[in-house]
């Protein structure tokens, strides 16, 4: 895993989340100081799903929260000021109740197209990649879900700037240069 994260890092992710949806709390724990460690070799950013505390006994920079987690405004409590809250949204209503969030510093949206990662979530489409790029203004957020090279520029194209993929770098051959396709793809828009 370390390896993984180092050389996504060199391609260029600066974001790394730690999402264990079926780890137990010592393996979280475990994969959590080989996250920290890496972040704090790098200048990437180390974000902890779901849990709050968590990732604050962790030392994440920031936490990530889905719709059936702890409320944002929680979470930000939990957080505090100077750690990010992250927030996923699926459809229109939750969009529009994150850009009225002040609690979060970032969502996401999507699963643009179905992904193993998003088990039983069905495809919010490319459609509302649409909406978000036409409604968030400077208010940050990305793209999620069954992203990678061969569809990245169809999600660029319809307004995302910012995006969060899992098996386009780790199940690539060369994570390095799989990250490094992805980011050069990005900073040409």
């Amino acid at each position: 895993m370390e390896s993984l994260l180092e050389q996504a890092i060199e391609g260029g992710v600066d974001v790394i989340q730690l999402r264990e949806k079926g780890g137990d709390r010592d393996e979280i724990l475990r994969a959590a100081e080989v996250f920290r460690r890496v972040a704090d070799r790098t200048a990437a950013l180390f974000v902890l799903n779901d849990d709050p505390e968590l990732a604050i006994e962790v030392g994440a920079d920031g936490v990530h929260v889905g719709q059936d987690d702890l409320a944002s405004s929680e979470a930000r409590q939990v957080m505090g000021e100077d750690r990010i809250v992250g927030l996923s949204t699926h459809r229109e209503d939750q969009l529009e109740m994150a850009l009225a969030d002040d609690a979060i510093d970032y969502f996401s949206v999507g699963p643009v197209w179905p992904t193993p990662t998003k088990e039983g979530r069905p495809a919010a489409g490319i459609d509302y990649v649409d909406l978000a790029a036409n409604r968030a203004g400077e208010r940050p957020w990305f793209a999620i879900g069954g992203i990678d090279s061969s569809n990245l520029y169809e999600v660029l194209d319809h307004g995302a700037r910012r995006v969060c993929v899992v098996r386009a770098i780790a199940d690539a051959a060369d994570p390095r240069s799989a990250a490094m396709v992805l980011k050069q793809a990005i900073l040409d828009r």
